[in-house]
């Protein structure tokens, strides 16, 4: 017979991880973390904790110390104890009185859709970082490529009247 009650990962107050953690169902931290948070359900930064990472999950609730990226699929709670330093990508964001949070955040389905692209980009790019400037990715590249025909253009000796 299988526990109907979802599995739960703990990182108790008396331990530091350092690397990255991939929970397959919700997780508590409550210790110190320096690496990688991905969680598939939901997680929970206690009170007292310091994440030294970028962490995401579906629906997260911060208590304690995030110094890093976070994105939230689905919600993102900060209580009265909480405090990020870095960007917040959250379908859904809740912030309580107290909280304190330093960087930028975009909010909606959309800004976690588009965080999620930005994403696989270090690897399709062999991590160097993806420039994205107003239109597509695609655009970008054919104004990069005419600049440097016309660039190239520059560098070829010009032969003038008077010259064979």
């Amino acid at each position: 017979m299988s526990d109907p009650t979802p599995q739960m990962t703990i990182i108790s107050a008396d331990t530091q991880v350092r690397g990255e953690i991939i929970i397959q169902n919700a997780g508590l931290i409550l210790g110190t973390v320096e690496g990688k948070v991905l969680s598939q359900g939901r997680l929970h930064i206690g009170e007292g904790a310091i994440c030294k990472s970028s962490v995401e999950g579906a629906a997260i609730t911060v208590d304690g110390t995030v110094e890093g990226n976070v994105l939230a699929r689905e919600r993102l709670e900060l209580n009265t104890t909480a405090r990020i330093k870095g960007d917040i990508t959250a379908a859904k964001l809740i912030v309580a009185e107290g909280a304190s949070f330093s960087g930028n955040c975009s909010v909606g389905t959309e800004a976690v859709r588009n965080a999620k692209m930005d994403e696989i980009a270090p690897a399709a790019t062999n991590g160097k970082p993806r420039m994205k400037l107003g239109g597509s990715e695609n655009g970008l590249e054919a104004t990069l490529a005419g600049l440097e025909a016309k660039l190239a253009g520059f560098n070829k000796p010009k032969v003038g009247a008077g010259e064979s």
